[in-house]
């Protein structure tokens, strides 16, 4: 009897342990998830791009005149006053002469030469014929006295005495305008080094100076050297007058507008700045991104609402955030638990260890947050990352519990 009782326990014993087995073996294990929780919280919608920092207004220096330039001695970086001088610009040297234009030159100092001569010869007649004159005069002066010369005859004698003293002056001028002529000719002749060492004064050279108070941004000619009309010198602007340029594509141009508020991130300083757009401009051009694909880009103007830190200058590189929307209380939840479902939104909702799809209803999207308007509640669990393991009524598991 003992025996019998024992083995029909032994034979319970290994039925349960099969059927546990059997269980174990077949027994729906729930899918290992990934879960977020819908919260309340603030949420803005940005459109985020690179942007370039620039002076707002940039001072070309350019040179008024062609010339010889001194060499510059300010370096890129450096204050500057307005009306302070940068360079100056002296006459250019004379240029070399061939043989034959220098014996052209010879021939005319020759020539004015001898014109100088003629003209002193003729200033010695001319002196001549006054003396003469003026000795005629002075005699008929005397007889007139006692009614010998009558007055007709001493006016005539006084307009001879005139009409030397003219002579003798247009003599003089004569002279003085030949030896000018000497004198250019001679000048024509000078060869490139003949020249006198130049002067910095007002009277041969011309001052470039400042317009404004700031630094120099580049420096386009920093050695002594010859200077065309126009030439680029240098470039000068106010450091504390920056503003942000930003080319956004035209579909994200039309969410923002003038006072939009903005972030100024990555620009190399732990906070972030503060500022605002300030205009878009009208006319969008086309640009090629790095994959090759052609985009309509337009440019955004962004003015800091601070000073801006002394370490950020022209033309450095920041991310610029600008705000097109934003909530101090939206239900939101990860972007990454959204799914297409027959062409709405939806998630995967976990009530009491299952998976439940619930359709919803999305408003403004970041690129890691989205906006809930219905569907869910705030508190509710969704699932991150829906695979397409999973259904409607999957036994599911959180992975961080098991973990």
């Amino acid at each position: 009897m003992t025996s019998v009782l024992v083995k029909s326990l032994a034979g319970l014993v290994a039925a349960a342990a099969i059927g546990g087995a059997i269980y174990v073996a077949f027994r729906e294990r729930p899918i290992l998830v990934d879960l977020a929780t819908a919260t309340v919280a603030p949420l803005k919608e940005t459109v985020k791009e690179d942007g370039i920092t620039r002076i707002r207004n940039v001072y070309a220096v350019s040179s008024p005149i062609a010339g010889h330039l001194d060499r510059i001695a300010f370096s890129v970086g450096d204050e500057i006053a307005a009306g302070q001088n940068i360079a100056s610009i002296h006459p250019l040297d004379p240029p070399f002469l061939d043989t034959r234009t220098r014996t052209e030159l010879m021939a005319g100092i020759d020539a004015a030469r001898s014109s100088v001569a003629v003209a002193e010869v003729e200033l010695v007649r001319a002196r001549t014929a006054r003396d003469l004159a003026r000795a005629s005069h002075n005699r008929a002066l005397k007889l007139a006295a006692t009614n010998i010369v009558s007055p007709s005859e001493l006016e005539r004698l006084g307009g001879e005495l005139e009409l030397a003293e003219a002579q003798v002056t247009s003599a003089e001028a004569m002279i003085a305008l030949r030896r000018a002529e000497l004198a250019s000719a001679q000048a024509r002749l000078t060869q490139p080094g003949q020249t006198p060492s130049r002067e910095t004064n007002g009277e041969c050279c011309v001052d470039i100076v400042s317009p404004i108070d700031g630094i120099i941004l580049s420096l386009n000619a920093k050695s002594e050297q010859a200077a065309t009309v126009g030439q680029l010198i240098a470039e000068v602007g106010d450091p504390s007058d920056l503003e942000i340029l930003v080319d956004l594509l035209s579909a994200d141009a039309v969410k923002v507008r003038p006072g939009s508020p903005a972030l100024i991130t990555d620009w190399g300083g732990a906070d972030s700045l503060q500022a605002e757009v300030e205009r878009i401009e009208p006319s969008a051009f086309t640009k090629t991104s790095a994959l090759g694909i052609s985009e309509q880009r337009v440019n955004a103007i962004i003015s800091l609402t601070e000073p801006p830190p002394e370490d950020l200058g022209h033309g450095f590189r920041v991310i610029a955030n600008l705000i097109t929307w934003s909530s101090d209380a939206a239900l939101q939840i990860p972007v990454s638990a959204l799914y297409r479902d027959g062409g709405d939104w939806a998630v995967f909702r976990m009530e009491n260890g299952y998976a439940r799809v619930a359709p919803v209803e999305i408003g403004h999207m970041t690129d890691r947050q989205a906006e809930i308007l219905s569907g869910l509640s705030e508190g509710h669990q969704v699932i991150l990352y829906p695979g397409d393991a999973l259904e409607d009524g999957s036994l599911i598991a959180d992975r961080a519990a098991a973990d």
